[in-house]
């Protein structure tokens, strides 16, 4: 596979170069609207006080200026594109070059301090796993990718995102594009909102009132131009071009009057009816009408993998393809924006203009609201797979995991933490499973006992969200995740941290109930309590989360936890990091070994920062 760093900065020099010509061009384009400016004020000044010339020469520089201005507005179109799509470029080196914390969309309105993982595993916030993935520039997007974080997918759903990821790893082309169209979405676009939106029942076509409007609504606008002619016949004859019998007159009149006053009563019965489907349609049309051009660039690709190619179907699978529909949308929005036009308001009476249009997007709502959700949902699902395929291009090195039928277990190479740069990332070999159910990590403060737990953790969200994993191989059964890592005490909800802890430890003891087998990372196991009462209830929690078919590691510094291995047999293990001194400075290699660790660094590291101990 290629290597991104050179292909990125490729690209990002040549969008560099592409917004300095065009940045140029725009510079002289506005240099040649005030040329054109100055010589229609000249003209015109030329003709009327030194009458030099005629006035009418005036229309070439007028002519020239407008045409200038629709030329440099599209010129600034393409340059903001450009410079998002720099932006794009640069946030793909920031990833590279481990600087990418704090870059991208943080996700912290994702975050439930309830859920058994996303806090200690650092999901979401600043320098998280949705701030390293997202490249999603809207809110759907954003929702499905968060989605998929927070609740694993069955291997079969897994293995179609695999596919769909490993077909857009190379298509670098198509990510760019979506990024780059998307962003104007991006706090425009509610999908809650929009989806019921298309959903709701209409609001013109219920009961007998609304019925009876819309069989009326006809009639009375024809009515409305026989009206305006009889108004128009009636003019005629006031000004002496045609004549007419008094009595006629006087028809002409009660006929127009009359119809007025129908057509006025009409409009007053229907008013508020019609206002609120047009306020509802106005805000849900500029929504799509943002969404439009991201939909548009999904409807021209061709895909092979079976999730892509359903999503593309998905679009436009009753007919049209969703930018025609909503390109009819837009049309019809036009020209119910028109209404407000001083014209339209007087002629209202005769043309019922804005009941007609109100109705007629009511129409379109019937017929292509239920599709809404489903363009949206195709929308959320193909910005979450670019955003998995932006990070397998970008880790080439990075793997699939295979999934496997039967006990519960997680056998893991190689493997390191994805947020740690690779220069820098330090690997271990992982393996439980079968007779094996629990690993007892001791070591000494520093180790790498905690990112070790991140690390399985983050990696096996990873995997069952359908991404590579930072490993060279990692073979696993489906797994429900519980973590207590990150656990801290609450002055609003008065909670200790040790009643945090078991309130967790509770929490994952009851995933135990449900169908898929839990792989528990504890750290610090108890460690709110004292030696005696950590040992005893360590002991007990770990034999029934043991015997309730879930696995799991913990770590502690108390070496009586590690005497939990003497209890439950073959069923666990003591593994342990190790430091050493050096000149007076503690070293850590952060590799993984067998046994119990035989030292603790605790008076080390209390000397090294200038306590006297």
């Amino acid at each position: 596979m290629k290597d991104p760093r050179p292909v990125y900065s490729q690209l990002l020099d040549e969008r560099r170069a592409d917004i300095v010509r065009r940045e140029r061009r725009h510079r002289m384009l506005g240099y040649c609207q005030l040329v054109m400016a100055a010589c229609g004020v000249a003209i015109i000044l030329a003709a009327l006080v030194y009458q030099a010339v005629s006035i009418f020469w005036a229309v070439i520089p007028v002519a020239a200026v407008m045409t200038l201005a629709v030329t440099h507005d599209r010129l600034l179109r393409l340059l903001k594109r450009r410079r998002r799509s720099e932006r794009y470029f640069e946030k793909a080196l920031a990833r590279l070059d481990g600087n990418w914390a704090g870059t991208g969309e943080a996700g912290d309105r994702y975050l439930d301090p309830a859920h058994p993982y996303a806090k200690d595993l650092d999901l979401f916030g600043k320098g998280s796993l949705f701030d390293l993935l997202s490249t999603a520039r809207t809110h759907i997007g954003e929702d499905t990718l968060a989605r998929w974080l927070l609740a694993p997918a069955d291997p079969d759903a897994v293995r179609a995102r695999n596919d769909a990821v490993n077909e857009l790893r190379p298509r670098l082309d198509l990510r760019e594009e979506l990024a780059v169209v998307a962003e104007e979405a991006r706090t425009g676009v509610d999908p809650v909102s929009l989806a019921a939106w298309g959903e709701a029942p209409p609001l013109l076509e219920q009961r007998w009132f609304v019925v009876g409007l819309h069989v009326a609504v006809i009639p009375l606008t024809v009515l409305g131009a026989l009206a305006g002619l009889a108004f128009l016949v009636y003019l005629v004859q006031q000004s002496g071009l045609i004549e007419l019998s008094a009595p006629a007159v006087v028809r002409l009149r009660a006929f127009f009057l009359l119809v007025i006053l129908v057509n006025a009563v009409f409009l007053f019965s229907a008013h508020k009816l019609v206002e609120v489907a047009v306020a509802a349609v106005d805000h849900a049309a500029h929504e799509l009408k943002l969404l439009s051009e991201v939909l548009a660039c999904l409807e021209q690709e061709t895909f092979h993998s079976p999730l892509l190619t359903a999503l593309r179907a998905s679009l436009d699978s009753e007919g049209d393809a969703p930018s025609k529909r909503l390109g009819r949308l837009n049309r019809l929005m036009e020209l119910l924006d028109s209404r407000h036009h001083l014209l339209l308001r007087v002629i209202e009476s005769f043309t019922l203009w804005t009941m007609h249009l109100a109705f007629a997007v009511e129409s379109w709502r019937r017929h292509n609201g239920a599709a809404v959700r489903r363009w949206l949902t195709a929308t959320g699902e193909m910005e979450a797979l670019c955003s998995l395929a932006s990070h397998a291009f970008e880790h080439p090195d990075d793997v699939f995991p295979e999934f496997g039928a039967g006990s519960p277990c997680l056998e893991a190479q190689a493997i390191g933490h994805p947020f740690i740069p690779e220069d820098r990332v330090v690997r271990n070999d992982v393996r439980i499973g079968g007779e094996l159910r629990l690993l007892i990590v001791s070591g000494s403060n520093m180790s790498g006992k905690s990112t070790l737990l991140r690390t399985l953790g983050v990696n096996v969200i990873l995997a069952q969200a359908g991404a590579p994993v930072r490993a060279d191989a990692l073979r696993m059964s489906p797994l429900a995740l519980g973590a207590s890592i990150r656990i801290t005490d609450s002055l609003q909800s008065g909670v200790s941290r040790f009643y945090a802890e078991i309130l967790r430890l509770r929490q994952i003891l009851d995933m135990t109930a449900g169908t898929r087998p839990v792989l528990f990372l504890i750290d610090e196991f108890l460690q709110g309590t004292n030696s005696h009462d950590r040992r005893i209830g360590a002991e007990a929690l770990v034999r029934t989360l043991v015997e309730r078919g879930a696995i799991g590691l913990i770590t502690t510094h108390d070496l009586a936890v590690a005497e939990i291995v003497g209890v439950l047999g073959e069923r666990a293990v003591n593994v342990h990091f190790e430091d050493r001194i050096e000149d007076g400075q503690m070293h850590f290699d952060h590799q993984l070994r067998p046994g119990v660790v035989q030292k603790s660094n605790a008076i080390e590291l209390m000397r090294s920062v200038g306590l006297e101990i």
